[in-house]
């Protein structure tokens, strides 16, 4: 199951307290998670667990983290069907998973651990 929340929800802290200063998560994804109050929290729960998130500002994915690539999927395509998901500095450890929910790869990356994604902007139907 997906539920969308911000830092201002009653749960939040409940699900993501965890994650905030984790050594295993930054080693993991070579990025550190903050609760800044302007994100909005996509996040895959398994009975009660966490079991992956996507953090997003103004249509900027932040940060990334999952236990499975097949959540982080699941988020990705809800995400895309609900944003329209602009240049992102992301982890670069799921780029697989990005391709595969059809997020372009920026070119000419000058980043050791991050990729550039984005969605190519829908065409209007006339």
């Amino acid at each position: 199951m997906i539920i969308k929340i911000t830092n201002k929800d009653e749960k939040f802290y409940q699900y993501m307290g965890r994650f905030f200063g984790s050594r295993l998560v930054e080693k993991q994804t070579n990025d550190r998670i903050y609760d800044d109050r302007n994100k909005e929290w996509y996040i895959y729960l398994e009975e009660e667990k966490v079991m992956a998130f996507v953090s997003i500002s103004k249509n900027i994915i932040k940060n990334i983290y999952t236990t499975k690539e097949k959540y982080l999927e699941e988020i990705l395509k809800q995400i895309k069907k609900e944003n329209n998901i602009t240049y992102s500095i992301v982890t670069n450890q799921y780029t697989e998973v990005y391709e595969r929910c059809g997020f372009k790869i920026g070119k000419n990356q000058n980043y050791k651990n991050f990729v550039t994604i984005y969605m190519e902007k829908q065409e209007a139907i006339a």
